[in-house]
């Protein structure tokens, strides 16, 4: 006999969240004690759900990081279409918004371990390790070309990434990585 939620939109809606929270928290975890030494007890632990609940949705660990990682780029991906979609707004003002949402989150104490946790173990991510950061450097350069046209906007995207690789490297703060960044894209377009 089915519960009274199976197939009710609620429950899946429920599903999804849940789903949503326990991948967010698989992330934490990960970025605190690295992918080798986080154990699916601990990532458990964290969501507020049983080991074989863990096991139920995400066979595997592998399974699960790849999960959490492809959720984390999905959600910068799409904020940074938005964020590039708002014409409304200076193209300098929306670069560095973009830029904030891709790669400033990822700034600060704990928040830097998730980055180097991404890059540390790009084996197991599969095709998403490449083709996010392409999506990002596409949306960047058609943002850029609308003002300034294709040709000059792909090396000025492609300096603007590379300006805000050696930022993220270099800056202790989220504030310090912006404020240099809207420096660099501020000399970028004009």
């Amino acid at each position: 006999m089915s519960s009274p939620d199976a197939g009710h939109p609620l429950s899946t809606v429920a599903d999804a969240d849940r789903r949503t929270l326990v991948l967010e928290s698989a992330m934490a975890t990960f970025a605190r004690f690295g992918y080798r030494k986080t154990s699916m007890e601990e990532v458990a632990r964290a969501a507020r759900i049983s080991r074989p609940g863990l096991y139920f949705l995400f066979s595997s660990k592998e399974t699960l990081f790849r999960a959490a990682v492809a959720q984390a780029l999905d959600r910068d991906i799409t904020a940074v279409e938005q964020v590039l979609a708002d014409r409304g707004r200076p193209l300098s003002e929306r670069l560095v918004e973009a830029f904030d949402q891709w790669a400033g989150r990822y700034i600060g104490p704990l928040t830097r371990d998730v980055a180097t946790v991404i890059e540390d173990n790009p084996d197991l991510l599969g095709g998403i390790a490449e083709t996010m950061p392409r999506r990002f450097e596409a949306l960047i350069t058609d943002a850029i070309a609308v003002e300034s046209g294709r040709e000059r906007a792909v090396p000025v995207a492609q300096t603007m990434i590379s300006a805000s690789i050696g930022l993220k490297h270099q800056a202790a703060t989220r504030e310090f990585y912006l404020e240099r960044l809207a420096v660099a894209i501020g000399l970028l377009v004009r």
